[in-house]
């Protein structure tokens, strides 16, 4: 008997894949990955990797799901934090957190259609591609090397908290001519994030970084 093995690895959407005991080709570059012939002794469990960027990082969603067994498992950043044997029911749904912030995470899995599921990942109740378009609206990320290494830089303007490399920063706020500075130190390096407005209803608060009297670009995640 043949069977498919669909792996997605792809961030900032929702992973949709399909895998069949019958079908052993499924469609590439849309959602879905090539399905590869093999045993059923040999055949992985691992249907779905998410990448999800939150304000402490970049963290890793798998999830290992047994179509026969009924077995859940579901890894965050290489920790196993479920792990269920047997499941007689295929559908359902796993609750986890992800995160220094316990952010809520969801896994749902649903049948398409005979042997084949659909996997979508929801964080704190949104679909991962709408929860990354409303991250976009309220957080600015930076990147950066000092002194040899490598420094994420987050702000959640709703809050005004900065995240760097996983971790809250202390932040001491100023108010200045044509806005507000919010201060803080990575290292040796005196950092400060500048709000001020753009002038423009749309576009509101304008937020930069500035190290060492240097402005770095922003990143889109």
């Amino acid at each position: 008997m043949e069977v498919a093995r669909a792996i997605n690895r792809f961030q900032g959407t929702n992973a949709l894949i399909r895998f069949t005991c019958l079908v052993a080709s499924e469609k590439t570059g849309s959602g879905f990955a090539t399905s590869t012939p093999c045993s059923l002794e040999k055949m992985t469990d691992l249907v779905a990797v998410w990448d999800v960027a939150l304000s402490d990082g970049v963290h890793k969603i798998e999830f290992e799901h047994g179509t026969t067994s009924g077995k859940r498992v579901v890894y965050v950043d290489g920790k196993e934090e479920i792990r269920k044997e047997w499941m007689f029911k295929l559908v359902g749904k796993e609750t986890f957190c992800v995160g220094a912030a316990k952010t809520k995470a969801t896994i749902n899995i649903d049948a398409v259609s005979g042997f084949a599921y659909e996997y979508t990942l929801e964080i704190n109740g949104k679909s991962l591609k709408k929860y990354m378009e409303n991250r976009s609206k309220t957080t600015n990320t930076w990147v950066l090397h000092l002194d040899g290494e490598d420094f994420r830089v987050v702000l959640e303007k709703d809050t005004m908290d900065v995240w760097c490399n996983g971790k809250r920063m202390e932040t001491a706020g100023e108010f200045v001519d044509d806005g507000t500075e919010t201060h803080f130190s990575v290292g040796n390096h005196d950092c400060y994030i500048k709000a001020v407005s753009s002038g423009k209803r749309r576009e509101g608060i304008i937020h930069s970084l500035i190290v060492d009297n240097r402005e770095i670009p922003e990143i889109l995640e």
